[in-house]
């Protein structure tokens, strides 16, 4: 599946974070949500882009934002993660790839000239009635926070 873009309806979803606890998309009714699709955990510019979203939380949720992120990592993998950088947002194990395909944010790539399907690192901003924002396709992992709030600032 494609990218959604910039005014489509963003896909209903419905999961468990690293705790079993869930999440939903509708748990975000009246709030805005940065809904963050990451390749691995513990990884150079996954790290990056969660710390930065990490240092500047108070910031994001001042001005209204929630935060999610998901990759393929299973609930033992996101802990770790989380316990490691001491991240404040929960994650979402997508081992099936629902949510990933849902957003397109599950693909073709290519890494010193092989193509395979992994993960793009792609950030969607939800409005609070859950319509897409913002798209990031290209995201700046070590300032994805200044991305995010753009003129917000």
């Amino acid at each position: 599946m494609a990218l959604l873009k910039q005014g489509d309806k963003a896909p209903v979803f419905e999961a468990v974070d690293q705790d079993g606890n869930p999440v939903s998309l509708k748990d975000f009714k009246g709030k805005k949500l940065v809904l963050y699709f990451y390749p691995k955990d513990d990884t150079p510019g996954c790290t990056a882009e969660a710390c930065n979203l990490r240092d500047n939380y108070t910031l994001l949720m001042k001005k209204g934002y929630k935060i999610v992120g998901v990759s393929a990592d299973d609930d033992r993998s996101h802990k770790k993660f989380i316990e490691k950088y001491v991240l404040p947002f929960p994650l979402i194990p997508d081992k099936e790839k629902k949510i990933l395909k849902a957003y397109g944010a599950w693909g073709r790539k290519i890494l010193y000239g092989k193509e395979y399907d992994g993960i793009l690192r792609t950030t969607y901003v939800i409005s609070e009635d859950g319509i897409i924002e913002k798209v990031f396709s290209k995201v700046d992992t070590k300032n994805h926070t200044e991305q995010i709030l753009g003129s917000d600032q």
